[in-house]
């Protein structure tokens, strides 16, 4: 019986191995039709790594020489998919700065958010959530030296740089109000060239027994990615909250036609406890050398920095 104890034990452990493994390198099989399982694996996906410790620790205490043999597996894999997020080659020269935070519309200190995010000297800072009444607490933190602006609805952007060309992107998912107003371009004139700005803030996300419900959002960045494939920039940066991780394949037809940083994880929520990032800096036609969660304000998000190669 203790040796049909251990088989089953072996059998298990390597089984697991084989299924966090999996589950890492072929999360795009995973199917979205019911409760979008895909986009939700896909949202916490670095996290499957944990499985990894707690199968050999588990594989040590029942002396299941299978068991401690199949870990490496999932380990490599994991090690492949984010390895380069610690063991990249260091970030090189940058031309631009860019803050990205959603602010959060019921924050009780905007002014001191303000400030926080002029203390990472950057020369854009893109914020979401922003309210009629917290906007003049913003400009007056950030109005000296960052003196062009440009706000639509609850998305805004301050900049050191000249802008031009600002208007209005509409991303509102079908029978959304046209009072749903989270997105604008802008041409900002920035040392290294100009470079278009889209800042936006797609629909939320939640998670309930059926799974997450995402498809207003996905709606969203479809409508973004369309806009983004239309547009005439040589170079371009899309910041915001998106709700969602780059892996998340709900957000292909945007995350498809841009390009995402190569180092670290710079979880940004929730503030408390940051399990993954859905702030995002990603660029079309430049390179984001970097992105960093900064100190956390007084919204459930982190700010994120990123720095950005334009030449």
């Amino acid at each position: 019986m203790a040796g049909h104890g251990r088989t089953s034990w072996d059998a298990w452990l390597v089984g697991g191995a084989a299924g966090v493994a999996g589950l890492s390198a072929l999360h795009s099989a995973v199917p979205n039709g019911v409760g979008r399982l895909g986009s939700l694996l896909e949202t916490f996906l670095p996290w499957l790594g944990l499985a990894v410790p707690l199968l050999a620790c588990l594989a040590a205490l029942k002396r299941s020489v299978p068991g401690l043999l199949a870990c490496p597996a999932p380990a490599l894999v994991w090690l492949w998919m984010f390895g380069g997020m610690w063991f990249s080659a260091p970030p090189g020269s940058y031309d631009l700065t860019v803050v990205q935070h959603n602010v959060a519309d019921d924050n009780a200190d905007p002014a001191g958010t303000a400030r926080a995010l002029l203390a990472a000297r950057a020369g854009l800072i893109a914020v979401e959530e922003l309210t009629p009444a917290a906007r003049p607490a913003y400009q007056g933190v950030l109005g000296a030296s960052h003196p062009h602006r440009a706000v639509h609805g609850t998305v805004g952007l301050w900049s050191a740089y000249p802008l031009s060309d600002v208007r209005p992107v509409d991303i509102r998912p079908e029978g959304f109000p046209e009072s749903w107003r989270r997105g604008l371009r802008a041409t900002v004139s920035a040392p290294g060239g100009r470079v278009a700005v889209y800042v936006v803030h797609l629909p939320s996300v939640r998670l309930g027994p059926t799974g997450l419900t995402s498809a207003a959002r996905d709606e969203s960045a479809a409508l973004l990615g369309t806009r983004i494939a239309a547009d005439p920039a040589g170079r371009l940066l899309v910041v915001g909250d998106l709700n969602g991780t780059v892996q998340d394949r709900g957000l292909g037809p945007l995350t498809s036609r841009l390009h995402a940083p190569p180092r670290r994880f710079a979880f940004s929520w929730p503030a408390g406890l940051p399990v993954a990032r859905i702030d995002q800096v990603l660029a079309r036609g430049a390179q984001v050398t970097e992105v960093t969660a900064l100190e956390a304000t007084r919204s459930d998000h982190l700010p994120v920095l990123g720095r950005v190669r334009l030449r």
